[in-house]
């Protein structure tokens, strides 16, 4: 989220100077394609931020994007690029796939726009970005339907649209060591983050500045109240102690989550199951939950069980369905 406000930053500094630029963003992506659908660029005349892939395709893109800002016609449009050798839409790089990316020229009258995109992402609003052949705008997201739509018109033209502002929401349930390692790593991507729990002056949670919000709860009895259901809602329980994740899992485990898991030692979570199952829970619904959480790197300190953590979470986001 940081980098994708810096690049709508970056813009906006050189369109208020009355310079113009260019947009440059991946609108579809597909096999081994470095450039993933959504990444960004701008290019200006002398400098450029963001990334839409890297290797020889991104400098003979920033090219094409300098060329045009030559060019006194305002024009988006749409290149194809394949990454294999011989094919007509040859990117130059040979890692096989492909992406086509938007070039779309920005000039002053956009600012206004690329202000509005920087407020929503200041304030973690949601909006949907729109860049056709015709036009550069934004509109009120109106459904959670998609993050990314992509479709090709007759001729040259084109739709491209993106729900932008955090695609996914991490929601943390204990606020303790573990916890705080997490959010630090978890901020540096795509995820809006949430964090809860039950103690009075905790010190991580004091600590903790790395989460969009920061909940100090009576009990855990009510965190179903908190916590919605959700396609891209990610939740991970990490409380002081056995008797509180059995409350947390108990409010959260008939509801439909991406990821649910919870973290805790082989011997606590298989007792912890033992007691869920004598409580009445299906094994269906058991078996939505991860436990012992995380990817088995043999981690110990709280920093490296945020990463096998962090490494499951984005290996269950990416998982194509």
């Amino acid at each position: 989220m940081k980098k994708e406000l810096e690049i709508w930053q970056f813009a906006a500094a050189r369109l208020k100077r009355g310079e113009a630029v260019v947009l440059l963003v991946v609108a579809e992506s597909s096999g081994s394609s470095p450039g993933r659908q959504g990444f960004k660029m701008v290019v200006a005349r002398d400098e450029i931020t963001g990334s839409v892939g890297g290797g020889v395709m991104e400098v003979n893109l920033v090219e094409s994007a300098r060329r045009l800002l030559k060019e006194k016609e305002k024009i988006n449009f749409i290149k194809r690029q394949v990454h294999r050798k011989n094919s007509p839409d040859a990117s130059g790089m040979i890692c096989s796939g492909g992406q086509t990316v938007i070039l779309c020229k920005l000039e002053s009258q956009d600012l206004p726009t690329i202000r509005q995109i920087i407020r929503t992402l200041k304030t973690h609003q949601s909006t949907t970005l729109e860049i056709s052949n015709l036009n550069f705008q934004v509109a009120p997201n109106q459904s959670n339907e998609f993050d990314f739509r992509f479709e090709r018109k007759e001729a040259s033209g084109f739709l491209f649209q993106e729900k932008l502002g955090s695609k996914n929401k991490l929601f943390i349930v204990g606020g303790g060591h573990c916890a705080l390692a997490l959010s630090e790593l978890m901020s540096k991507m795509d995820f809006y983050i949430a964090l809860f729990d039950d103690r009075a002056d905790l010190n991580t949670l004091a600590k903790n500045e790395y989460v969009h919000e920061k909940h100090r709860v009576e009990s855990y009895d009510k965190i179903d109240d908190y916590i919605p259901p959700g396609a891209n809602h990610f939740v991970v329980v990490m409380t002081l102690g056995y008797q509180t994740d059995e409350i947390v899992i108990k409010r959260l485990l008939d509801k439909n989550f991406k990821y649910f898991g919870v973290l805790g030692s082989f011997g606590k979570m298989a007792t912890l199951l033992k007691d869920l199952k004598k409580a009445g829970f299906s094994e269906d619904k058991l078996n939505r939950m991860r436990t012992p959480i995380g990817l088995p790197i043999g981690s110990r300190t709280p920093e490296e069980i945020a990463v096998s953590i962090a490494a499951e979470i984005i290996q269950v986001k990416n998982k194509t369905p």
